[in-house]
């Protein structure tokens, strides 16, 4: 049959890793990205050695020599673009969160359901060799029963008061920003492991910096800010949270996310 042909919609820090990750499996190939406007498409292509460029992702949907598609645009667009994406007959690895509402990401369950397609959501620490060891001594009942989980995701990207980027602000990112975007990893990765099921939750959550400065020109994730044109901005959206859990085995667990914590 050949290699498998992949296509990236948004080629970004996530989109890059896609395509680095891809390029290391040797049986699919990247064959076109998708960006908002011809001419940054192009761009994006030359600079990641991609054949294809498409400024407008329907028109990547037209195209038959593509396999499966890997959405890794912003959250706000997960569910639009996975839905024409299904609708569209392609395979797709969409980024987490699938989507910001409960009741879209029941709509596109039901859809994959009755297309005879390949779907999935990327929560890449689920491969980490360290993840399956734990994984399997869990289930070889190397640890006896687990009764207690504690978990802790943290970083300091944030951490200042200049620090910025589009995740922040609710209507791209969602209304919630740090367990929306790595508490979720905790929250399945001791799913995953464990393979017991969260079935209460208790937070407490901060909004450390109530005012960001925000860049007047955009920036990657993860990127310091050295521009010195900002403007003030609320923020909605919290930078710390920590939530009790209660697991359908009775077991239960502690975890703790932050995006403002120095040294992580």
């Amino acid at each position: 049959m050949g290699n498998l042909r992949a296509a990236i919609l948004g080629a970004g820090f996530i989109g890059q890793a896609h395509i680095e990750a891809i390029r290391r499996l040797g049986f699919v190939d990247v064959v076109a990205v998708a960006q908002n406007g011809q001419e940054k498409a192009e761009e994006a292509a030359r600079s990641l050695n991609v054949p294809k460029a498409y400024g407008n992702y329907m028109d990547l949907l037209q195209d038959k020599d593509i396999d499966v598609i890997h959405n890794c645009t912003p959250n706000y667009l997960h569910y639009e673009t996975s839905k024409q994406i299904l609708l569209h007959g392609k395979h797709l690895l969409s980024e987490k969160p699938l989507t910001l509402t409960s009741e879209e990401a029941k709509e596109l369950y039901h859809l994959a359901k009755g297309k005879d397609l390949v779907t999935g959501i990327n929560f890449n620490y689920r491969q980490f060799p360290m993840v399956q060891h734990l994984r399997g001594m869990v289930r070889e009942h190397d640890l006896g029963n687990i009764r207690i989980v504690r978990g802790h995701y943290l970083q300091d990207w944030l951490l200042y008061q200049t620090d910025y980027n589009w995740r922040i602000e609710p209507e791209y990112g969602g209304r919630t920003r740090v367990i929306g975007d790595i508490g979720s990893h905790l929250f399945d990765l001791a799913q995953y492991v464990t393979g017991a099921r969260i079935t209460e939750v208790l937070a407490d959550t901060s909004i450390v910096y109530p005012i960001r400065y925000k860049p007047l020109k955009g920036q990657q994730t993860f990127q310091a800010s050295e521009q010195k044109e900002t403007e003030p901005v609320e923020i909605k959206t919290e930078d710390y949270c920590s939530v009790l859990v209660k697991f359908d085995n009775g077991s239960r667990g502690v975890f703790t996310v932050s995006q403002v914590s120095a040294g992580n």
